[in-house]
């Protein structure tokens, strides 16, 4: 049992809070809430960033002394919207908000991951009809590990999981959020992963 403190509880969070907590862990999900979120992530050991990318960064750094030593795992994906409310660029071009968090952050180890798949996916990778890619982009492998672990408590097999390297890979992943209004009007709101084919 790891505890776990999710920022954001919106469908991401809302999703990972309920598959971490039915796997075992202690888990406090929080919304926009500072001081909640402050005390969660005192408490925890590992902190989720499930919240919306674009406000991602200012709302990590405002807790840069809670995160000291913690292991960050962002899910989210910085981006400008659309009209549509669609992801239509990326809002850290050259660079991704794993960059921006770890640098911002540098006492804490950033891993970046599940951000290349519609959010139900990060907890039901089985649910696809073939075999889906889970990416990891870090500094530290320790911290890789841990959450490599989490994965494989979320349904991820070992073989779906892929170490990218360092979290400067993290700006690769996040750019492929472009591809997903062009999935979404194309086939729906159906749920989707980035994969390779090997």
């Amino acid at each position: 049992m790891t505890t776990i403190a999710v920022l954001g509880n919106g469908r991401v969070g809302g999703n990972l809070t309920t598959a971490l907590t039915r796997a075992g862990h202690e888990v406090t999900a929080t919304g926009r809430t500072p001081g909640a979120a402050a005390d969660a992530a005192r408490r925890a050991r590992i902190v989720i960033n499930a919240t919306p990318g674009a406000g991602s960064l200012e709302r990590l750094v405002a807790l840069r002394e809670e995160l000291r030593g913690k292991i960050l795992v962002d899910v989210s994906n910085a981006t400008v919207d659309g009209p549509d409310g669609l992801p239509a660029d990326l809002l850290y071009p050259g660079s991704s908000l794993a960059e921006q968090l770890q640098e911002a952050l540098p006492d804490t180890h950033v891993v970046k991951t599940l951000n290349t798949m519609l959010f139900t996916v990060m907890t039901a990778p089985t649910a696809l009809t073939q075999a889906p890619d889970a990416f990891l982009s870090g500094e530290d492998p320790q911290a890789k590990q841990t959450v490599r672990a989490l994965l494989t408590d979320l349904g991820w097999r070992k073989e779906w999981i892929t170490d990218l390297g360092g979290i400067r890979t993290a700006r690769a992943t996040e750019a492929a959020v472009l591809f997903v209004p062009h999935v979404i009007r194309s086939s729906g709101f159906a749920p989707f992963a980035i994969s390779v084919a090997r």
